[in-house]
C-alpha cells in the first residue's frame, strides 16, 4: 500500500506542535497554582467570602482543577488543529498558480516548504514543456511550408518537360531521353519531399514500441550500410566500417535499423564531398558504437538542438538532401527506449555521434 508521505509529515508535526505546546501549557498551569494557593494561605479569609470559597474549589480541590486544565487544552488543541486545516486553504489557493502561464512561483508555509518546491518544480517543468511544445509546432509549421514551397520546383519542371515530350513531335531521340531523364530526377525529388511530408505527419501520431530479440549487429549495420551504395556512389563518398567479429544484442532489429538508417543519411547529407564516414564498434562493459564524418564544425548551440524535433542545422536548407529534422529526435528517443544513450561533438571539422548500449 502507498503511504501518504505529506499527511504522515502534516500529522506528524501536529502532533510535536500540539505536544509541545500542552507541555508548556500544563507546566504555566503547575506555576500558576502554587503561586495561587501560596497567595490564598498568605490572605486571611472570612469563612463566608464568595472569593474564598470560589478560590478554595479550584485549589484544593483536584476535579475542578482537572476542569480547568481540560478546557484550555480543548482550546490549545483547537487553534491547532485550525493553524494546520490552514494548510489546506494555503494548498488549495497556491495549487490556482500550477495551471497560470505566469512565472509567480508558490509560496506555502514552512511546514509544508517540501510540497512547494515539488509544486514549483512541477510548475516549472509544465511552462518548459508548453514552451518547447510551442517551439517545436513553429519548427514543424515552418518546416512544412518550406517543404510545401519546394514541392512546386520540381512539379513544375516535370510538367514542363512533360509537355514538351506531348506538345513538340519532332523531337530526337537524344532529346527525347534527355527530358525524360531531368523528369524523373525531379520525380524522385518529388518524391524524397513527399516522404518528408508524410514521416512528420507520421511522427505526430506514432508510438514506438520494441519487438526485443537477440540481433546480430555486425550484419544489421552492413546491411544499413549496403541500402546506401547508390547515394553514397552519386555524392562519391564511402564508408568504413571497422569490425572483427560479429556482435550480438538484444533489440529491436527494426527499430535499431532504423536508428543507424537515420545516423548514416545524416553523416551522408552533411559530410564533405569525397571523405570517408567511419563507423566503430567498441566493447566495454558497455557497447560504444561511433559514426563519423568531416563536415562544418559546429557551434555549441547547434550540437544542443541537434537532437530536438524538427531542427536542421542553418545551411542545410542550401543542400539538396535536407532532411524533415526527424532523424536524430527519433534516433535518440530509440536508443533510450532501448536503456542506452547517445551523444554528439563536433570539433576540428570531424561530427562524431556515439551510442552506447547494453551488451545484456
Amino acid at each position: 500500500m502507498k503511504t501518504n508521505k505529506y499527511g504522515k509529515d502534516l500529522t506528524f508535526k501536529f502532533l510535536k506542535r500540539l505536544f509541545k505546546i500542552t507541555v508548556l501549557y500544563t507546566l504555566c498551569f503547575i506555576i500558576f497554582y502554587i503561586i495561587g494557593r501560596k497567595l490564598c494561605a498568605s490572605i486571611i479569609w472570612y469563612p463566608d467570602d464568595p472569593l474564598y470559597i470560589f478560590l478554595t474549589g479550584i485549589f484544593y480541590q483536584g476535579f475542578f482543577l482537572l476542569i480547568f486544565w481540560f478546557i484550555g487544552f480543548i482550546i490549545i488543541f483547537s487553534i491547532t488543529l485550525m493553524k494546520s486545516l490552514s494548510y489546506i486553504d494555503a494548498l488549495v489557493s497556491e495549487s490556482k498558480k500550477l495551471i497560470t502561464k505566469t512565472d509567480d512561483k508558490i509560496i506555502l508555509p514552512d511546514e509544508l516548504k517540501e510540497a512547494e518546491e515539488t509544486m514549483n518544480q512541477i510548475k516549472k517543468e509544465a511552462l518548459f514543456n508548453e514552451k518547447l511544445a510551442k517551439e517545436n509546432e513553429q519548427k514543424k509549421n515552418d518546416l512544412i511550408v518550406y517543404l510545401a514551397h519546394d514541392l512546386k520546383t520540381p512539379l513544375t519542371s516535370i510538367i514542363g518537360y512533360l509537355s514538351l515530350l506531348d506538345e513538340e513531335k519532332n523531337l530526337s531521340n537524344k532529346q527525347k531521353n534527355k527530358f525524360i531523364k531531368i523528369a524523373l530526377e525531379k520525380s524522385n525529388k518529388l518524391e524524397t519531399l513527399i516522404n518528408e511530408l508524410f514521416e512528420i505527419t507520421k511522427y505526430n501520431s506514432e508510438t514506438i514500441t520494441l519487438k526485443k530479440e537477440k540481433i546480430n549487429l555486425t550484419l544489421l549495420i552492413n546491411q544499413v550500410i549496403d541500402e546506401f551504395y547508390p547515394i553514397l556512389k552519386e555524392n562519391k563518398k564511402k564508408i568504413n566500417f571497422q569490425t572483427q567479429k560479429d556482435i550480438f544484442i538484444k533489440a529491436d532489429s527494426i527499430q535499431m535499423a532504423r536508428v543507424f538508417n537515420n545516423l548514416i543519411k545524416n553523416a551522408i547529407n552533411y559530410s564533405y564531398e569525397n571523405s570517408p564516414i567511419n563507423i566503430k564498434i567498441k566493447e566495454t562493459e558497455n557497447l560504444i558504437i561511433t559514426i563519423s564524418n568531416k563536415s562544418k564544425t559546429l557551434t555549441k548551440k547547434q550540437l544542443d538542438q541537434l537532437f530536438e524535433k524538427f531542427y536542421r542545422v542553418d545551411y542545410s536548407r542550401n543542400t539538396k538532401l535536407g532532411g524533415s529534422g526527424l532523424g536524430l529526435a527519433i534516433a535518440k528517443e530509440i536508443i533510450k527506449l532501448h536503456n542506452g544513450s547517445i551523444t554528439v561533438k563536433s570539433e576540428n571539422e570531424t561530427t562524431t555521434f556515439t551510442i552506447t548500449l547494453p551488451q545484456k
